[in-house]
């Protein structure tokens, strides 16, 4: 694994854990009901592309 992909998965492990958060307090506080799917596509996206660069594709 190179330079260039640690320092991706890095910043997409720093993104995940954001919108996790983001998606708790979503669920905490059902202002918008489609703020709480578009988090879960945006988490589930960035999980898939974490685990395409930890497999080395």
């Amino acid at each position: 694994m190179d330079k260039k992909a640690k320092k991706r998965i890095d910043l997409l492990n720093q993104r995940l854990q954001k919108l996790r958060q983001q998606l708790a307090g979503a669920r905490k506080q059902m202002d918008d009901p489609a703020d709480v799917t578009r988090l879960e596509r945006e988490i589930e996206n960035v999980s898939s592309e974490l685990e395409k660069l930890k497999q080395g594709g």
